[in-house]
């Protein structure tokens, strides 16, 4: 799964050139021109890292990091703050808010692109391992190969993609929503019974005889791979 960046720029075209060069280093993104409306997105999607402008109309963007800051559900968000102010008290100022990292404008999108991938992996750091581990299951990405206490599980392309984004951040609950998006993609329309039928293909892969269900279902929220889960 790519990682999803949520820019949050009043400048079009300095978001045009920021979609662009993150889109071709391998990201998935997002875009809003008002705080409010990104507080709204980092709750419902859930980006991996958030690219937040400093002078945003109306709510600011150093606001809209603090109170990202502030709620549970999306304080872990990681932030990287761009701003045309480069004095040291206002770096400290947005490094204070809750900042990840500070850019000031002018700045090369190629090293914007280096330090957003520098704070995933120190913030998201399942996104950037070669393999996953959780509950006993192992998932090889580079070999494309999956084992559960070393015996090899089987699955399909949808499954596995499926399994993916449950592993890389175990007991997070995703939304049915949230999963079409993650493994069939944005643009792609598909009913959402659908990811029930292949969680249940998935949990009869994964599930032995003898062995405890790691899919956690929420009613009315989703699903989640947790080993606590029974």
């Amino acid at each position: 799964m790519k990682p999803l960046v949520l820019i949050v720029e009043d400048e079009p075209p300095l978001v045009e050139v920021l979609r662009y060069n993150f889109q071709s280093a391998g990201f998935d993104t997002l875009t809003t021109m008002d705080g409010e409306e990104a507080l709204i997105m980092v709750e419902e999607e859930s980006p991996d890292l958030i690219v937040l402008d400093w002078m945003l109309p109306g709510l600011s963007g150093i606001e809209v990091c603090r109170m990202i800051r502030e709620r549970r559900k999306t304080r872990a968000s990681p932030i990287i703050m761009l701003t045309a102010r480069g004095e040291e008290g206002d770096r400290i100022r947005g490094l204070d808010a809750g900042a990840d990292d500070y850019v000031v404008k002018p700045f090369s999108p190629n090293e914007l692109v280096a330090r957003a991938r520098a704070v995933i992996r120190r913030t998201r750091p399942a996104l950037a391992e070669e393999v996953l581990n959780y509950g006993g299951v192992e998932m090889d990405l580079a070999a494309h190969k999956v084992r559960r206490e070393g015996r090899a599980i089987h699955l399909g392309p949808t499954e596995y993609r499926l399994l993916r984004v449950l592993l890389e951040r175990p007991t997070r609950v995703f939304s049915r929503e949230q999963l079409l998006d993650a493994v069939w993609g944005r643009d792609v329309y598909v009913e959402e019974r659908t990811v029930d039928v292949h969680i249940r293909r998935l949990r009869k892969a994964l599930n032995g005889a003898e062995e405890a269900d790691l899919i956690r279902t929420v009613r009315g929220g989703g699903y989640a791979i947790d080993a606590r889960a029974n």
